[in-house]
């Protein structure tokens, strides 16, 4: 299969052969088990204080002559923080249990909780691979409604762009204004993401794959919804953002060209050697 390659205007200047990657077949199955892999393994650990709600001194004796006796009295056996006592009349509070004002949390989150998922590497570059292949299905795209043809490949010069404003001009001249609007607007979600730092939500745009560290990396990571990867790094989470293939993706020259002779994502027979 060969695709065209375009200069910075949008124009054509060549073509290239597209490597095997784009003719692997679409596996949702492998896609979204390794989308939510990389999802989990990229969870920040949280939970609650080990001691919250259990800090407070509190002790109810169950045993009938213990001083702090509380048979007889008609209340619960939970344990009780002392406020006052006059005698053998005590008050309290309930305290340390998961049913009293203050208490701990029957079921806490875990800060040592591991949620980190392990995958075959084999299923994990068969996913890549059926990831690249969705992102030229026409079908896929469509439903997404991405207006540009797919794959877009550029020339070299593409990953010496270093301002924002050029890219954003680039980005026009290939046919993706729809696509940069998308990404401008903001939906405002509910709850409590808004007051944790995540208050917006924001539509993901095309995938930028260049060869190595390059200037463009920096220009395109001010563009809302826009992600940039060098090619080495891709996964299946970044290639279908939430298990969802058909992603559009611009591809600069030279990693197609790196993908291709390094035969990257492919699962390379091992020579084992056999001792005498």
């Amino acid at each position: 299969m060969k695709a065209d390659i375009l200069d910075l205007n949008g124009q054509k200047v060549g073509s290239v052969d597209l490597p095997i990657h784009f003719d692997e077949p679409i596996r949702l199955d492998l896609i979204k088990k390794a989308s939510l892999a990389v999802q989990n393994n990229s969870r920040q650990p949280y939970g609650a204080f080990p001691e919250a709600g259990k800090r407070p001194s509190v002790r109810i004796s169950k045993r009938r002559r213990d001083y702090k006796r509380s048979y007889g009295l008609g209340i619960s056996r939970s344990p009780r923080k002392v406020i006052w006592h006059r005698g053998s009349q005590f008050g309290w509070v309930g305290a340390f249990a998961p049913n009293t004002v203050g208490g701990r949390r029957a079921h806490p989150p875990k800060a040592g909780k591991d949620y980190t998922q392990k995958l075959n590497i084999g299923e994990r570059r068969k996913a890549i691979r059926s990831a690249i292949a969705a992102s030229i299905n026409k079908d896929l795209l469509e439903e997404k409604n991405y207006t540009s043809k797919a794959p877009i490949i550029l020339i070299e010069e593409f990953e010496k762009i270093s301002k924002t404003k050029e890219l954003t001009q680039i980005l026009n001249k290939l046919g993706l204004e729809k696509e940069l609007a998308n990404t401008l607007k903001r939906k405002i979600k509910a709850g409590a993401a808004r007051l944790r730092g995540r208050k917006y939500r924001i539509k993901k745009g095309p995938l930028i794959v260049v060869s190595s560290k390059c200037s463009v990396i920096k220009a395109a990571e001010n563009i809302p919804g826009f992600d940039v990867c060098v090619v080495n790094n891709l996964n299946a989470e970044l290639l279908a953002p939430g298990a969802n293939p058909g992603r559009l993706i611009i591809w600069s020259n030279k990693s197609i060209e790196k993908l291709s002779r390094e035969k990257l994502f492919l699962n390379q027979s091992r020579k084992i050697k056999i001792k005498e």
